[in-house]
């Protein structure tokens, strides 16, 4: 499943796009443990001190805040899904 990280994520996995192999039936939760996995700096970035993704990160299925889908992080994934994955970004 290909995941485009945007913004100071970038610097960490080490570019635009980053694959990662899931197995079928895999969840939005599978895929950031999965994530952080492969990349453990981005622990830091998503997860608070309880495991639970930030609320100023946003990870996008298919163009929808995965926070708001029916199912929430428990959502099942396709492999066509496109996933984004955006920080706080501050600035003026």
């Amino acid at each position: 499943m290909k995941v485009n990280f945007y913004a100071t994520l970038r610097q960490i996995v080490g570019g635009k796009t980053v694959e990662f192999d899931l197995p079928a039936g895999a969840t939005v939760q599978d895929l950031i443990n999965e994530m952080i996995r492969c990349f453990p700096a981005l622990q830091r970035e998503l997860l608070n001190e309880h495991g639970e993704m930030y609320s100023h990160v946003h990870l996008f299925v298919n163009g929808r805040d995965a926070t708001f889908l029916e199912n929430g992080l428990a959502t099942r994934l396709d492999p066509e899904d496109v996933i984004g994955i955006f920080p706080a970004v501050g600035g003026g």
